[in-house]
């Protein structure tokens, strides 16, 4: 029988509303019942082993709406033990499992080290993720002193027994660029979007254009909101609004974001919002917009399952699966074709066509997804003869 361990040690150093992580909590909330796994993360001296249904709620816990200046990291902690996992020693965690997963992309040393000791004594998966430094560089801001830790991330995603991808994107950046052995297994499984229950709200009556996500380079958020100035500037009536948190690589996106709205222009920014008031947001809305390179583009799917239509543009592989069905791609390359977008889209014809052809129902399953995931670790005996 195979048991996989599922190591959350970077989501309890870091524990935030991001897609990778809802990744996580929907790998707990759907772990087939008839495939064993532990969750498992550091706890007092040792590692606490978690059930499924225990680790869908702690990692559950960033989605929700938090007090200001509460540290997620201590509610994290504090929740931890509050489930009273199983404890185990260091040298007894080999014998809890069969099979080792590291969900998350991590540059711990404590979590790279624990893969490599694993990986000499079963058979390994890994996740594949989203862009990589030789892709996006300006994405990536590298603690000084940590490129070590961050070669052997890359490294194990290249030699891993198994790696299950978010994307055909994610798998041929992997294969390109980390020039992983074709020989090794490795998968594309989509994550879901049936998270959420179909809601069909009616668009406001005055447009409103939402982006979904951290405000990072490579999501295009200045051209948005540049494009946005210029269409306004033109004559044009709409509003704005940003869900997600700032960019931690470039300072200079957070101070033109808040300039615009210090200008009186209709642009809200919503940090740390929970799920229920981003699910509120993006149902009244008139459209999302995935502008930009996306590994996947979790909120693509969140977006069509609310009823509300995506244009994409860019590196969009969600937005690809679902286009027709309530995605549409649109030609940007600059900003006065992000305002030409906005315009024409809200025309009467237009907004009818797509909202006619949106299904919700048509989004990924994550059952079918964390079933992938588990079938990696089943093919113990394949795997078993590649270490």
């Amino acid at each position: 029988m195979t048991v996989t361990g599922v190591d959350i040690e970077q989501f309890m150093i870091d524990p935030y509303a991001t897609g990778i992580q809802r990744v996580l909590q929907y790998l707990a909330k759907c772990w087939p019942k008839d495939t064993d796994a532990v969750f498992i993360a550091p706890f007092e001296d040792g590692y606490g082993l978690l059930a499924p249904d225990q680790a869908a709620k702690l990692l559950s816990l960033p989605f929700h709406h938090l007090e200001p200046n509460q540290d997620l990291r201590d509610v994290v902690s504090a929740f931890l033990a509050e489930l009273d996992p199983q404890r185990v020693d260091e040298g007894a965690l080999s014998s809890e499992v069969s099979h080792w997963l590291l969900p998350e992309v991590s540059y711990l040393p404590s979590v790279l080290t624990r893969f490599a000791g694993m990986a000499d004594k079963m058979p390994t998966t890994m996740i594949g993720y989203d862009t990589l430094p030789m892709t996006e560089p300006g994405n990536y801001r590298f603690v000084p002193g940590n490129a070590a830790w961050v070669s052997e991330y890359f490294r194990r995603l290249a030699t891993s027994n198994n790696v299950v991808c978010i994307s055909d994107y994610a798998k041929d950046s992997i294969m390109q660029r980390l020039r992983r052995d074709p020989a090794l297994p490795i998968t594309v499984a989509y994550p879901g979007g049936d998270h959420l229950p179909v809601r069909t709200g009616e668009p406001p009556a005055r447009p409103r254009f939402a982006r979904l996500g951290t405000m990072e380079a490579r999501k295009w958020p200045l051209q948005i909101v540049n494009g946005f100035v210029a269409a306004l500037d033109s004559g044009f009536e709409a509003d704005l609004l940003l869900l997600g948190n700032k960019s931690a690589s470039d300072e200079r996106i957070n101070a033109r974001i808040h300039d615009v709205i210090d200008q009186g222009y209709p642009v809200r920014w919503i940090q740390g919002a929970g799920d229920a008031e981003v699910h509120d947001e993006i149902n009244t809305s008139t459209y999302v917009l995935s502008f930009g390179v996306e590994g996947y583009g979790i909120p693509v799917l969140e977006s069509i399952r609310m009823g509300t239509p995506v244009l994409y543009a860019g590196t969009q592989p969600a937005g690809e699966v679902m286009e027709g069905k309530g995605a549409k791609f649109v030609a940007v390359d600059d900003e006065a074709q992000v305002a030409s977008v906005l315009k024409d889209a809200v025309n009467a014809d237009s907004l009818r066509e797509i909202r006619f052809a949106l299904n919700p129902n048509e989004v990924p399953s994550w059952g079918e997804f964390a079933e992938a995931v588990a079938q990696a670790g089943g093919s113990v005996r394949d795997a078993k003869a590649l270490i």
